[in-house]
């Protein structure tokens, strides 16, 4: 379950980047190239001291698993609202909240080092029972040449960079189900994040036409809310709506939520629909 779970995230990956024009391709490249140099720096901070290390492979090993697998859904949820919104600048404005940053750099460090140890040990299943005390000297070998490449020695081709990046979010998503985060909830509605419920935006009617919630006519002139899927609905009623629940009560498209899990899965449907998938994220 969990391959196929990485090559139907990876497919719909490679469906959405095929229908992105060259120059849009190339600035994507260029972000996620800012991105993964960060990452890299940060990866090679850490492997470089052996204080930072002890004290990154310290913070990691205090977490509980669900707290390492929050860790890692977060993660992935940066790297695909960086992807969505090159999609979405590119079609219209957005209404949803700008790609989550982190904030702390021991959060990062803790993250990167744990998809490492995981990376590694998918190659080399002895690796855990060495020393802890050499831990970092063989993960500073096992990264060399990333570290290179990083210094301007071989760098990666833009198609290198692609598929470095769809490879990474399908190995998050496999982790993030093989975890099992997330998967506990309840299957019930979720709320919409109050900072896309900020940012949708007040449009006039201008034919009339009916609320769907509360079945009365929008009168001509009238200020309404418009949600991203272009439906109109009185503020009163939508307000109380996505208090509850993060879909359009038209169509059932999702807004963004605060809900990491979901949030993905919100994602992921969107690429699907760009790419012509038309799937569903929560079935990966």
């Amino acid at each position: 379950m969990s391959q196929d779970s990485q090559h139907s995230t990876e497919t719909i990956l490679n469906a959405a980047l095929s229908t992105l024009p060259s120059s849009h391709l190339t600035h994507l490249i260029h972000s996620i190239s800012a991105v993964f140099h960060r990452h890299l720096r940060r990866l090679a901070a850490v492997l470089s001291s052996q204080t930072l290390f002890s004290l990154s492979l310290r913070h990691l090993q205090s977490l509980s698993l669900h707290h390492k697998s929050l860790l890692i859904a977060r993660h992935l949820l940066s790297h695909l609202a960086l992807l969505n919104n090159h999609f979405t600048r590119r079609r219209t404005v957005s209404h949803a909240p700008p790609p989550t940053h982190y904030t702390k750099l021991r959060d990062l460090d803790a993250v990167l080092l744990l998809l490492l140890l995981c990376e590694i040990h998918h190659h080399d299943r002895e690796f855990l029972h060495a020393p802890s005390s050499r831990w970092r000297l063989i993960l500073r070998d096992y990264v060399s040449d990333s570290i290179l490449k990083l210094s301007g020695f071989g760098g990666c081709s833009n198609g290198e960079i692609l598929v470095q990046f769809v490879e990474s979010v399908g190995r998050c998503w496999n982790l993030v189900n093989v975890m099992g985060f997330g998967e506990g909830k309840e299957m019930g509605e979720t709320a919409a994040s109050a900072a896309a419920v900020v940012a949708l935006p007040s449009v006039e009617v201008g034919g009339g036409g009916e609320c769907v919630i509360c079945k009365e006519e929008m009168e001509k002139g009238r200020e309404v809310c418009e949600l991203p899927c272009g439906h109109l609905f009185h503020w009163v009623c939508i307000l109380r709506w996505l208090k509850k629940r993060n879909t359009c009560p038209c169509c059932r498209r999702r807004l963004p939520t605060d809900d990491v899990r979901r949030e993905i899965e919100r994602l992921l449907e969107d690429l699907a629909r760009i790419g012509g998938g038309g799937g569903s994220g929560g079935g990966l």
